[in-house]
């Protein structure tokens, strides 16, 4: 990308974001939000929008991809129990406030679009859900975890309470709270001596 582009392409995700600020007092829902708003905010047009992007879900989706995995990162340093731990509890903590509402929007949204849905799984889900089974990959070599599970599984086991928690707003996502039910997750697959 030419550096004129790459300015135009970070703009947009910026103006993105800024419109999706809670904190800002004409702050939009992703329902609210248009093209129109964004290209307004970035100082582009909307043909310069869909040049990189389809929809305006799509662009939020790779808004919130831009600012959120990096908040959630998978530490390499630490042995896979513990990666896996704090991963689960720094994206419980997340999605506990603003960028969990921004979330379940997005999620909302890509139920009545289909190409959305498609994009968010393979740019989030499916990354993320590779990412993590290959941490219990490891788990399972260092001893921490059983090997007679299959880790996909163990994926959507660990991450569906969270997303519950997000989408029906029951239960809390705090520390304390994910690190209680993570404890008894990890209890009934941790490997036996």
């Amino acid at each position: 990308m030419a550096v004129r582009s790459e300015q135009s392409h970070r703009a947009i995700l910026e103006a993105t974001m800024s419109l999706l600020d809670e904190h800002r007092p004409d702050a939009l829902s992703v329902r609210e939000l248009s093209i129109e708003r964004i290209a307004r905010e970035a100082g582009v047009s909307k043909t310069t929008i869909y040049r990189w992007w389809p929809s305006k879900t799509e662009l939020i989706i790779d808004t919130f991809l831009d600012n959120h995995v990096a908040r959630t990162a998978i530490r390499e340093d630490l042995p896979a129990i513990d990666a896996l731990r704090e991963h689960m509890v720094s994206l419980a903590e997340i999605y506990s406030g603003h960028e969990g509402r921004l979330i379940a929007q997005l999620v909302a949204e890509c139920q009545f679009q289909s190409a959305a849905m498609t994009a968010f799984k393979e740019r989030f889900w499916y990354q993320r859900r590779d990412v993590v089974a290959e941490l219990i990959h490891r788990a399972v070599r260092e001893g921490s975890l059983r090997d007679d599970l299959r880790p996909d599984e163990l994926v959507e086991m660990l991450y569906a309470p969270i997303y519950f928690r997000l989408l029906w707003h029951e239960g809390e996502l705090d520390r304390a709270t994910t690190e209680r039910r993570l404890s008894s997750a990890l209890e009934g697959i941790r490997a036996r001596p």
